[in-house]
């Protein structure tokens, strides 16, 4: 049990620790991001009241157009408003969710964020969360946008960041208020990500009730590198089967 209120040092280690084992036994990505989410969204509970500290923890991928199933390439088409994407163009793709909801519990079933196709700085505009999500991560967007420039490389420890938004309410950066913040009750935002060697980016993202401190949102970054160690052997084989 971590309390988000009073997250520590030794809380980080331990979690990081059995989120590093989440890939033993898996055959994919996908397999591996459900226990991520299942595991945070399961364990970080408020000591005071018994509590999960989060209505809502999802998990993310950039993941190449053409590599997509037909389902999840048809309901990027529908964002793309007649434009052609390209085979390379990367969507930011919904892997794992887990939350209080029953719908929030199956990533097929995510009304507005399956997949987001990352074609123009335009569009990102028009998604603030993610928008600033990949901006506080450290992503340059330019660079995300033409993944075969061969720029998009892993840059070593500092490709590990966080997003925080430490008031979610009238947060502009939060834009639900009315459907998902207020009557959630959500609090605070917390996002931790990084690169894989392929070049795409990961990011998980915590919707708390509880007031998450900054210092507590930076010993997050530490996190990103247990997910990506889970994550690494299962670059090829990324989703499961329907």
């Amino acid at each position: 049990m971590f309390d988000l209120k009073e997250f520590t040092l030794r809380d980080m280690t331990e979690l990081g620790s059995s989120i590093r084992r989440l890939g033993d036994g898996a055959s994919t990505m996908e397999e591996v991001a459900n226990r991520v989410v299942r595991e945070l969204y399961d364990h970080l509970i408020e000591r005071d009241s018994g509590e999960r500290c989060c209505a809502l923890v999802r998990l993310f991928k950039t993941h190449a157009y053409g590599e997509l199933d037909e389902r999840l390439r048809i309901v990027a088409q529908g964002l793309l408003h007649g434009e052609t994407p390209k085979p390379g163009m990367r969507c930011l793709t919904l892997l794992a969710t887990a939350g209080d909801k029953p719908q929030w519990n199956s990533r097929r079933e995510s009304v507005a964020h399956q997949v987001i196709p990352l074609v123009s700085a335009e569009m990102l505009s028009k998604v603030p969360m993610i928008s600033n999500l990949l901006q506080q991560l450290g992503v340059e967007v330019d660079v995300l946008l033409n993944p075969n420039s061969g720029l998009l490389v892993e840059s070593g420890p500092s490709s590990f960041n966080v997003f925080y938004v430490p008031e979610a309410l009238q947060s502009p950066n939060i834009p639900a208020q009315e459907h998902f913040v207020k009557p959630l009750g959500i609090r605070s935002v917390l996002g931790f990500g990084g690169m894989l060697p392929s070049g795409d980016i990961f990011a998980v993202i915590l919707f708390s009730r509880v007031q998450i401190p900054r210092e507590t949102a930076e010993l997050f970054r530490t996190l990103a590198l247990n997910v990506k160690l889970a994550a690494l052997p299962f670059q090829e084989a990324v989703f499961q089967s329907a």
